[in-house]
């Protein structure tokens, strides 16, 4: 892929980010993401590429626009494949809380897994641990792998988990290991991407999720030497045959970092609120300025772009 592409679809996610953001706090979470999908679908015609959607708002009779198996782009150049959210933390936009981003995963046609929309259970470690977990074992015995990978003790670890009842005895367990807990009320793909950030304060992300968002979270992670494994969690007989349409034939599989986002990987993030991945949109007088990251798993490269918009010359925004 032509790295000039990343530049290009950072525009559509700082797009995203800020139509969301001017409803921060505003206690409507359909009307911020719809803000969001809105502004992404319009800015991703203006890049060039053959782009399929493969993990976006749904299936298409769910969603108008950016529905799984949607073509998108100018419709000439590279043919790609993308995985979007364009608001990750509806919840987290809508309350004016942390950490809510706008996101996307763009891979060469064939890398990246159909995730179906159901749960998905997670580990996501950085490089320090990488090769060494297995979401097989307890989360005891991946702290012991991950401690000994970074030369410390258990006690002086911390794991993000989702705050929900379904991980009361994963939060119990941990505690009895020793370990410290972040509780996160939502957005796992920045959560997942902190444990590669050496000053998140951040070791280890345990629990189970989106399928959806294991996908773009993986992505990331390939782009900084992470390491995820994901494991499909149907709630019903109905999302396990949808998971059989997409091609996952054993819904007990072990889904590794490669065959969940596969060769040459980009990641770009705008954040829509303040969080520890990155800042929130600040709107000013003339317009707003964003914080924005990208990376590449082929060069290694993280760029943090921080842009002005003047909305007098963008007539979008």
């Amino acid at each position: 892929m032509n790295r000039n592409l990343a530049l290009e679809f950072v525009r559509v996610t700082e797009m995203a980010a800020i139509a969301s953001a001017r409803l921060m706090g505003r206690g409507d979470e359909k009307a911020a993401d719809q803000a969001a999908v809105d502004a992404m679908r319009s800015m991703l015609d203006s890049v060039e590429c053959s782009a399929t959607v493969v993990i976006g708002e749904g299936e298409r009779d769910e969603a108008p626009m950016l529905y799984i198996g949607e073509k998108v782009g100018a419709g000439e150049g590279p043919d790609l494949e993308i995985a979007l959210d364009p608001l990750e933390g509806t919840t987290i936009c809508a309350r004016g809380s942390q950490n809510a981003i706008s996101v996307m995963a763009i891979a060469e046609k064939g890398n990246l897994l159909h995730a179906p929309d159901t749960y998905m259970n997670k580990i996501a470690v950085g490089p320090e641990a990488r090769g060494l977990v297995d979401i097989n074992l307890s989360p005891t015995e991946n702290l012991k792998r991950i401690a000994d990978a970074k030369n410390c003790r258990i006690q002086d670890l911390t794991a993000i988990v989702l705050d929900r009842p379904r991980h009361e005895g994963l939060i119990q367990e941990i505690r009895d290991a020793g370990a410290r807990i972040y509780l996160i009320g939502d957005g796992d793909v920045s959560a997942a991407i902190a444990t590669a950030n050496p000053n998140s304060g951040i070791d280890v992300l345990f629990g189970i999720g989106g399928a959806p968002e294991g996908v773009i979270a993986a992505a990331a992670l390939r782009c900084v030497g992470g390491d995820f494994q994901g494991v499909l969690k149907p709630r019903n007989n109905e999302e396990i045959e949808r998971a059989a349409k997409m091609g996952i034939d054993d819904i007990n599989k072990v889904f590794t970092i490669e065959e969940l986002a596969n060769g040459n990987v980009m990641f770009c993030a705008t954040g829509v609120t303040d969080g520890s991945f990155l800042e929130g949109v600040r709107f000013k007088s003339w317009g707003a300025t964003t914080h924005s990251i990208v990376m590449r798993s082929e060069s290694g490269t993280i760029r943090h772009i921080r842009a002005e918009h003047h909305f007098d010359r963008k007539p979008r925004y």
